[in-house]
């Protein structure tokens, strides 16, 4: 299961990195809730997540996953990344799945443009 849900992040990255809109937003249910609390970043729905993605013309972004962790029984799980569109972010994504799709996803980033390894530090795990 955890190979499942790396799998299916790595999915939401390819499609950012490769401008499908379409690629990422069907890794979402069609009723997912997107959100960056408390109020910064808020989407409902497959539909909503295309056009916040880029729709038919979506900027250069890129995501890279750092650490994941998931919970099978819970269908839970958390990553760390880092994301590049116009800005560089660096984050923490609690995510909830249902029949193998992200049905919540739950972000906290802090924008720098460090690399990853600079920016945790000795943080790291």
């Amino acid at each position: 299961m955890a190979a499942d849900f790396r799998n299916l992040l790595e999915k939401v990255a390819t499609g950012w990195r490769e401008g499908d809109s379409r690629i990422a937003a069907g890794c979402f249910t069609t009723d997912a809730v997107y959100l960056e609390p408390p109020d910064r970043q808020v989407y409902s729905g497959r539909d909503e997540l295309f056009e916040f993605f880029g729709g038919e013309n979506p900027p250069t972004m890129s995501m890279v996953w750092h650490h994941l962790v998931f919970d099978a029984s819970e269908q839970r799980g958390v990553a760390e990344y880092t994301f590049k569109g116009e800005n560089q972010y660096h984050g923490i994504v609690i995510i909830r799945c249902r029949d193998g799709l992200i049905s919540h996803w739950r972000e906290y980033q802090y924008r720098n443009e460090l690399p990853w390894r600079e920016f945790v530090g000795d943080s790291e795990p």
